[in-house]
C-alpha cells in the first residue's frame, strides 16, 4: 500500500533538482557578496555571471539580457511598470495597455495598479472557449491607435488550463508600430522550447521554483535596445534595473535547474505529455462528466503544457474535491496558488465562457518531473470515490444554504 502523498500540483511549485540543490549547497557554504572587490566578492561575482550565461542559454537569450530578481512577481512588475513609465515619459500620449483577461495576479493587478494611480488605460483582450487569445481582437485594438500604446502584456502559457498562446503572432502584430511585448512565461519556461531572441518580445519573465531550482529568485530577460524605469533604487545592480545584494547560491541552483531541463526538453516534454494523455483518459473513463479545460494535443503538437491537465467536475466544489483527494493522498490544486483559498470562481475559466457554477468545480493536476505513471494511477483509482463524496459535500452545502435562508445565519 502506498504511503508518500502523490504530488500533482508542480504548476505551483516543483521539488528541487539534484542538480540544483547540490550547486545551491555547494554556493551556501561559501560567503562572499558579489560586489565586492575582494577575492571572497570576485569568487561570487564568477558564480553570478556564470549563472547568468547558463540561464541566457536555457532560455535563447545573450547573458546581458538577464536580470537576476526575487521570482516571477517581481519580473512581472519590473516589466510592466518600467516599460509603462518609459513609454509614457517619453510620449504621454501612450497610456494603453493592451493585456489579456487570463493574466497572473502577478500582471492583471500590476496593470490594475497602473490603471488606478498611474492613469494607464487598460484595454482587456478576451480569449476564446479554449483560452487563446483572439487575434482579431488583438489586431483591431493596435490598428485603433498604434501611437497611444505603451506596451501589450500576453503570458506565454496559461497557469491553470495549460493553453499556449501564439506568442510569434502577437509579437508579429505589434512590431509594425515599435510596440513592446512582454510575456511571463513562468510557466512555459523549460516546459515548451523558448528562444528570447527569435520570439521578438522586449521582456519575459521566468521563475527558479517551478522548474526545479529553488524557491526566491527569477529573472527578467529584457532585450538590449529596450529601456525599463527601476521600480526599485539603490546600489544600482542588474543594469541600474534592480538594485539588491545578489543571491549567489539561488542563482547558482536556478541555473542548474535550467541547464539541466533545457538539456533534457524534449524527452521530458514527450514523457509528461504521455503521462498527461494517460492521465485524461482515466478520467474521462472513469468521471465520464469531467470535462478538459483548455487547448488539447493529442498529437504533442505544442499547443498545451504537456503536464497540464486541468478539468472542471459537474455538481461538486473544486475545494471539496481538493481537500477529499488530499485525505486519500493525492495532492492537487483548484488553479493559482497566488488565490488559493479564495473563495470565487477562477477568472480564466469566467473568460473562457464557463458560468461561475461550472468555475466553482475546476480542479488542477499537474505533473514535473518526478511524476510517474504510478502517480496517475493513483488519482484515477482515487478519483471516483473523491468525486462522488465531493458532490454529496456540495448538495450538503446546497441544502444547509436553503435551509438557513432568511434566517439571519451565514455559513
Amino acid at each position: 500500500m502506498r504511503t508518500t502523498p502523490v504530488y500533482l500540483d508542480h504548476a505551483a511549485t516543483t521539488p528541487m533538482s539534484p542538480a540544483a540543490l547540490a550547486a545551491m549547497t555547494r554556493e551556501l557554504a561559501q560567503t562572499g557578496n558579489p560586489s565586492s572587490l575582494h577575492g571572497a566578492g570576485r569568487r561570487a561575482h564568477r558564480v553570478m555571471e556564470e549563472s547568468r550565461e547558463q540561464l541566457a542559454a536555457a532560455a535563447g537569450a545573450h547573458a546581458s539580457e538577464v536580470i537576476f530578481t526575487s521570482g516571477g512577481t517581481e519580473s512581472d512588475n519590473l516589466a510592466i511598470k518600467g516599460l509603462y513609465w518609459n513609454r509614457r515619459d517619453a510620449n504621454p500620449v501612450r497610456k494603453r495597455i493592451l493585456c489579456s483577461v487570463i493574466e497572473h495576479h502577478a500582471v492583471l493587478d500590476t496593470v490594475e495598479w497602473l490603471q488606478a494611480h498611474e492613469g494607464a488605460e487598460v484595454t482587456w483582450l478576451p480569449v476564446d472557449s479554449d483560452g487563446v487569445v483572439d487575434l482579431a481582437v488583438l489586431e483591431a485594438e493596435i490598428a485603433k491607435d498604434p501611437d497611444s500604446i505603451a506596451l501589450l502584456t500576453l503570458m506565454w502559457a496559461n497557469n491553470e488550463v495549460g493553453s499556449i498562446q501564439p506568442i510569434d503572432k502577437v509579437v508579429a502584430l505589434a512590431e509594425p508600430h515599435g510596440i513592446p511585448v512582454h510575456s511571463d512565461a513562468v510557466q512555459a519556461f523549460t516546459a515548451v522550447p523558448i528562444s528570447f531572441a527569435d520570439s521578438g518580445l522586449a521582456t519575459m519573465a521566468v521563475s527558479g521554483h517551478k522548474i526545479g531550482g529553488p524557491v526566491g529568485i527569477g529573472a527578467l530577460f529584457v532585450r538590449r535596445n529596450v529601456v525599463l524605469t527601476p521600480v526599485q533604487h539603490g546600489g544600482g545592480h542588474e543594469r541600474a534595473l534592480r538594485s539588491g545584494t545578489l543571491n549567489a547560491a539561488a542563482a547558482a541552483g536556478f541555473a542548474a535547474a535550467a541547464t539541466e531541463a533545457a538539456k533534457d526538453l524534449a524527452r521530458e516534454n514527450e514523457r509528461l505529455a504521455t503521462l498527461r494523455d494517460a492521465l485524461v483518459a482515466g478520467v474521462r473513463e472513469l468521471v465520464p462528466e469531467a470535462v478538459i479545460n483548455g487547448t488539447e494535443d493529442p498529437a504533442h503538437a505544442g499547443t498545451r503544457l504537456p503536464g497540464n491537465a486541468h478539468f472542471t467536475f459537474p455538481g461538486c466544489e473544486g475545494d471539496s474535491l481538493l481537500f477529499v483527494l488530499d485525505m486519500l493522498g493525492v495532492h492537487s490544486s483548484t488553479g493559482s496558488a497566488c488565490t488559493a483559498g479564495v473563495p470565487r470562481p477562477s477568472h480564466v475559466l469566467l473568460a473562457m465562457g464557463r458560468d461561475e457554477e461550472t468555475a466553482r468545480g475546476a480542479q488542477r493536476f499537474t505533473l514535473g518531473h518526478t511524476s510517474s505513471a504510478a502517480d496517475v494511477e493513483t488519482l484515477v483509482a482515487a478519483l471516483p470515490e473523491a468525486y462522488a463524496r465531493a458532490k454529496k459535500a456540495g448538495m450538503a452545502a446546497q441544502v444547509s444554504s436553503i435551509q438557513t435562508a432568511g434566517t439571519g445565519f451565514t455559513r
